[in-house]
Parts: C-alpha cells; structure tokens; sequence
C-alpha cells in the first residue's frame, strides 16, 4: 500500500533519511523503530507530504505520490497522529471530531444563506459519526469536555479518533504509547487491533515500546542514522546484534539482546 524507494532527505550536509527502501503492506501494521535521532519522523514527514525528499520516490495505493502536499495526502486517505497530540484545546472533545470531515458544505458561505436545511442534515450526520466513535473509544463520557482538559491517553484515544473520521486508508501513528499510562494504553492497542482486523485500516507506527511492537505488529522495520539496518517478524529484528548495536551503540557476544526491549 506504501512503498518507500531509495528515499533520502539531506539539509545541508547532514542526511536525515538516507537511502530507504521498505514497503507496508495492504491490511497489516507495521513497526518503525529505532534509536532517537535514526530519521524515524523526518520519515513520517516525507510520507506525509510535509517535507520534499531529495531523492527518491514514494508510492501510496501503486500511485507515485512523492510531489503531493499533506493536504492532497489526506484526501487520498493517507492521514497521520502526531507524538504531541495536535487538538483544538478549546473545542470540546466531541467538536474536535466534528472539524474533521473534509469539504463540509457549512464552510461554505453561499451555502449557509441558501441551504441550510442541506447543512443542518449534514451537521446530523458527522454529529452521528463522532458520537459512534467515541463510543468505539470508550470516551462517549467526556464529549462535552474541552480537549485541554483530557488526560494524555485520551488525547491519543482521541487523535486515533480524529483519523476515523475521514476516509483513511493508512495511518501513521507517530509514538501512540508516549505519555500514556498502562491501562488506556492496553486500551489503545486493542482499538488499533479492531480497527486493522475488523475495519480494515492499514497502520505505519513508530514506537519505542516493544511490548506495543510485538503484540501488534506483522512486520518491524529498525532505522539507524537514517538508514534501515534490518526489517522482518519482531523476533527476527529483535534478535540481530545490529539493532542493539544502533540502541546502545556497541554489540559484544556477551550482550543480552532483550534490552533492546528494557531501553527503548
């Protein structure tokens, strides 16, 4: 569904993404991970048509997408979460949803003066919408609440909320378990699982959580200094002394593959 080829981003001499190629396939959830600093978000920021690559190409749905701004991403159903939940701290929860849809006929001014009853059935239906995917995320409870004043977990509840209201078809998630205490993030691991399995969503995510990694992802891709080091099932890559070596930066025989997990 996403393919990344021969991708590299440089800012002056510094090359932030350098030369990657690996591919997302339709249906699964893949694992980014990587060391601080391996051009994991510079990545996200390419896919996501927030920065240009300097070289490279990058394909969504077999279409050659690397020119494409975010906007017309978004409308391609490629849309993206962020580390920092990025919500409208003085909207409720519910409103926060309700701003999503694209191309509202209520944006419009000509059709506020001659057809509102258009707009008023409109606003009916996201209304209907948002309220169903609170329920999904088990925050039907705070949705006159204003976003500010949500826990960090139901901020990311709500940003992967955000995403169900367009038509996405691949979602970036950039560090979902970040800020998030261990009940809600049990939480937000099983709605990722229903919404891929039952709903057909396809997921990219970073993560620094290998618990996360493992229970979700199908296939796992290590970044190190801009390049991908090694890419396969979570047991594959956790066990390659090179990924240890990008986390700690030195591998010995005698070093215990499992801190990748302890210090990530």
């Amino acid at each position: 569904m996403l393919s990344f080829n021969n991708l590299s981003i440089h800012f002056g001499d510094f090359k932030a993404v350098d030369g990657c190629t690996f591919s997302v396939a339709k249906d699964s959830i893949t694992g980014l991970i990587g060391p601080n600093g391996a051009g994991k978000t510079t990545l996200f920021n390419l896919a996501a048509g927030a920065l240009q690559p300097t070289h490279g190409r990058i394909a969504f749905c077999e279409k050659d997408v690397t020119p494409l701004t975010a906007d017309s991403l978004f409308h391609e159903g490629l849309v993206r979460t962020f580390q920092i939940p990025h919500e409208f701290s003085g909207l409720t929860t519910l409103e926060n949803l309700m701003m999503v849809p694209p191309t509202q006929k209520g944006e419009s001014l000509w059709h506020n003066w001659f057809n509102w009853r258009t707009i008023k059935s409109e606003e009916q239906q996201v209304q209907k919408q948002a309220l169903e995917t609170l329920e999904f995320l088990e925050l039907i409870h705070v949705k006159d609440v204003r976003a500010s004043n949500l826990s960090g977990g139901q901020k990311k509840l709500l940003e992967l909320g955000r995403t169900m209201m367009t038509d996405a078809k691949l979602v970036l998630l950039d560090e979902p378990a970040a800020g998030v205490n261990r009940t809600l993030l049990r939480k937000l691991e099983q709605k990722i699982q229903i919404l891929n399995q039952e709903r057909g969503y396809t997921f990219l995510l970073i993560e620094h959580d290998m618990e996360m990694i493992e229970k979700l992802c199908n296939h796992v891709v290590c970044m190190a200094e801009g390049k991908v080091v090694i890419q396969g099932d979570f047991q594959t890559v956790k066990s390659d002394p090179r990924v240890l070596e990008a986390y700690l930066g030195e591998a010995t025989p005698e070093s215990n593959t499992s801190a990748v997990g302890e210090i990530a």
